[in-house]
Order: C-alpha cells, then structure tokens, then sequence
C-alpha cells in the first residue's frame, strides 16, 4: 500500500466534508460546483443551464447557524488551569498561550478555530511538537479533516493506543531558477510541496530491575513525491527523505503527540458531522429555489398572441402603437399563468425554511416570547439544542486539554503526559448559553452562603462568572478586593 492510502472512514466521510466545506463557503462556491448540487433540466444547453443556475438564490443558513453556535461557545473566554508562576512549567505554559504555534495565535483563537472546524465537519487534529533549532519551545500544529489519511489503534499494554496517524502537509519552497544550481531558485517566489508525515508507535523489550518489560518509541518519518521529471507522478511515487525520532529529556516520547478533535469524543474513529442534516436541507431549498425561479421566469410576465396577422409584420407593444389587420375575424391577447404550480414551490421552501430553524437550534428564527411565556419556559425550550451544543464544547474542550498537557509535559518531569493532571492542567469552554443573569434573591442567597463559609472562593467564582456577575479572568477575591467587598466570616452591615 503506498504511504497516502487512506483510512476507510476517511473514504466514507470524504464527500460528506467536501459538501459541508462547498455550502459553508456560499453560494459562489456552491454554484462553481455546478451539477454536483443542481442538476441540469432534460435537454438543457449549457447556456441554458448557465441561466437556470444564475437565477437560483443560495440561502446559506449553514453557515449563519455555524457561526452563531461558535459565537456562543466563544460568548466567554475559555477557562484555563496552568502550573503556578514559580515552577518553570508554569512560566513556559504562560509563554505558551499567548502564541501556540509560531505564528502568534493565541490558545483563544486556536480554540475557536478548533471548534470552528468541528462544528464545519465533525472532525479536526492538533499535534504537538518541539522546535529545537531556533526557539527551543513546544508549539501546536493544526489538522483539517482531510489532512488526517490515516490512522492505527492497537492495544498495548492493556489499553488502547493509537499507533499510525499519516498527516497530508503542504510547505513552502523556493521555486526552482532556470539554471542549474541552487543558486537559481527564486528568493521572492514560493511554490508550494506536498509531502506527508508519518507518526508511528515503536515497540521494544527493555530490562529493569523486574525483567522484560514492553517500551513504546514514536517515530516520525517525511515523504515527498518523487515525480522523476513526469509532470503527472504516479500516486504511488512516494520517497521518504527524513526519518528521526523525537526525544524529551534525552528519552523517546512514550505515545503519538496528536490530539483527535471531535464533537462528541476525542477518539480517533470519525463522528458525524453536527450540521449534516441542515446542509441536505439547505441544498434541497437551494434546488427548489432554482425551479420556482426558472417557473417565474417563464411564466410572470404576460406573453402577447396574435391570430389572423401577417406572420412577417413586426408587432410593437406600448401605448404608442396598434396592431392593425384587415383580416376578418382577426383577434388577439395575452397569455397569464394562473395554476397553482409556483404556490406548491414556495409551500415546499417555506417548510424547508422552517426546518432549517429547527435544525439550526432556532438561530434563523425570532425567539419570541409568547403569550404568559416565562424566561424559563423559553429556557426549556431551547434546552434541547443546547444540550448538543454542550457536549460539543465539553468533547473539544477535553480534546484542547489533551494538548495542553502535552504541551506541560513537554516543560515538565513527569515521565508520561497522562501524569499530569486536572489539579495542574485544564481546558474548560463555555456550556452556558443562556443570558439570563442571577437574580436578585439568588445573589444574595449565593453572597449569605459564602460569607458563611459554606462556599469556598473557588466555587463562588463559577456561580458569579456562570450568572454573569464576574468578568472572566478575575476572581472572586480578586473582586471583592477591588470593590471592597468582605471576606468570609466577616459581617455585613445592614
């Protein structure tokens, strides 16, 4: 098998990413793709299909609904746990999220493009490497779906281990000058080279002090298409040109430093996608928009008809003309559409609309409150779509602290990354999505508690930033610090 052969979940999700990222992008991409997603009237032209399609409207609610369910995740900043300041861990990790990968993205952002790419497919990959040239430092390097060809999990040592992930990469190179040497390459031209990244889990017996026991070793290959001076490579011309094996602390990793990103887990194996239904009910409106379009273009403007009229005399209409004959019995009129055909088209796109709603957790529709309709009620309402929106952002915010204690580790002691823990590393997003505030009764019930001691600082702080009460980044002591507030056990003058 060469090296870019691919997983079969990839083959059986393949189109459904290429459809979800043709409808995400609108309607000029949706329209490039032409019969793929409207097909062509019996025996159209093509410049008859060319109108047909130019007349349709793509309405995309896709991508009003995933930018709406991004947003409210992304509502509040995402909460963070990092080693204290005084160990060096900390100071690295600190460093860390306020550039992740090199390029100055902060882990807000790197967050939000994660679940950006989840919400659009279903599916995306972090892996977490260390530069040792230049800047010495661990970084993050993100996946799309299509990226990840391949992947491989064993059971070692009694668990499940991914032990293959094959990544397709793109990099920069200087294009090649027309002379010989390498002197000739273009500086200011890049083009760029395909190559794909092997990440494979190594096993060896090694002896300690209680015998044989079995060691897991990553290893990293590079391979680059080998085209031998063909303009059309064989797919299978495949050449590896780099083999190394990363190393911490003079040791070789004990796992694969790659992060799967999923909507409903962070396993390897491939979920569905969280908008597949609203994108086949967003091309399906699509589709009906175009006939109902192609019907009114045909039918809405009243057609002249004539009888009894020289077939050669050219017949003007408007006020300023008449149309003369001497023929007896002479008669003309105008033709109207008068069936009930388009009513059945705007029928069938007005329930695709109101589908669409549904699907895209009421985000395309008002949210209006009805009649003796209480802010609960509306909040139960709701709470449905924002259960899967929860789980959503629970899965990719275990995912992202995944790689963040990668990323510790990297920094760290610990022999392995699953010794670190949530006491010193976490990644939390916002599962809140509701804008009702506390009220009243219920912060000064909450304030009693903690002044009684009943609560500590920590838990005060996620019922005041959960109701709205506190700006994220500070906490509960910090704020009453700031405002004067008390501290607990202290009493309050009424």
């Amino acid at each position: 098998m060469p090296v870019d052969s691919t997983h079969p979940e990839y083959d059986a999700s393949d189109k459904a990413w290429s459809r979800a990222r043709v409808v995400i992008a609108g309607e000029d991409a949706v329209k490039r793709a032409g019969v793929r997603y409207l097909r062509r009237l019996e025996e159209q032209s093509d410049d008859e299909y060319a109108a047909y399609k130019s007349r349709a409207a793509f309405f995309n609610a896709t991508a009003r609904t995933a930018d709406g369910f991004v947003g409210m995740i992304f509502r509040r900043a995402p909460f963070l746990r990092l080693p204290g300041a005084s160990l060096s861990a900390g100071q690295a990790l600190a460093a860390f999220v306020r550039d992740v990968d090199m390029r100055g993205t902060t882990l807000f952002s790197y967050a939000k493009h994660v679940v950006t790419e989840v919400i659009a497919v279903g599916r995306a990959g972090t892996l977490v490497d260390w530069e040792d040239e230049v800047e010495d430092r661990v970084y993050l390097s993100a996946y799309a779906a299509e990226n990840i060809l391949n992947w491989r999990v064993e059971r070692v040592n009694g668990r499940n281990v991914v032990t293959l992930v094959v990544l397709r990469e793109e990099v920069e190179a200087a294009r090649a000058g027309a002379g010989p040497a390498a002197a000739d390459a273009d500086e200011f031209e890049a083009e760029p080279v395909e190559q794909i990244r092997v990440l494979r889990l190594g096993r060896s017996r090694r002896e300690n002090g209680a015998g044989q026991r079995r060691v897991c070793e990553c290893e990293v290959e590079i391979w680059r298409r080998d085209d031998g001076g063909n303009r059309r490579p064989s797919r299978r011309n495949w050449r590896l040109v780099a083999t190394r094996s990363p190393r911490r602390r003079g040791r070789p990793l004990p796992a694969l430093p790659f992060v799967f990103h999923g909507p409903g887990h962070s396993r390897p194996a491939v979920d569905k996608l969280p908008l597949a239904d609203l994108i086949a009910v967003n091309l399906d409106h699509y589709r009906l928009d175009a006939d109902y379009k192609h019907g009114i273009h045909f039918t809405a403007l009243p057609t002249a008809w004539v009888s009894g009229f020289d077939k050669n005399a050219s017949l003007r209409i408007g006020s300023s003309t008449a149309w003369v004959t001497e023929t007896a019995g002479a008669t003309a009129g105008f033709l109207e559409f008068t069936g009930q055909g388009l009513t059945t088209f705007e029928r069938a796109m007005d329930r695709d609309e109101r589908l669409m709603a549904v699907l895209g957790s009421r985000l395309l529709a008002a949210q209006k409150k009805g009649v003796g309709e209480t802010s609960d009620t509306i909040e139960l309402r709701s709470s449905g779509e924002n259960s899967i929106l929860s789980a959503l952002a629970l899965s990719v915010g275990e995912s992202l602290t995944q790689a963040l204690r990668w990323a510790c580790w990297w920094n760290s002691t610990e022999e392995i990354p699953e010794q670190i823990g949530e006491d010193q590393v976490w990644v939390r997003l916002n599962t809140d999505f509701s804008t009702q505030g506390l009220a009243a009764d219920q912060l000064a019930a909450v304030v009693a508690a903690w002044q009684a001691g009943a609560l500590q600082d920590a838990a005060l702080q996620e019922i005041l930033r959960k109701g709205e009460m506190l700006p994220d980044g500070l906490s509960a002591p910090d704020a009453a610090k700031a405002g004067g507030g008390v501290r607990p056990g202290e009493k309050v003058n009424a």
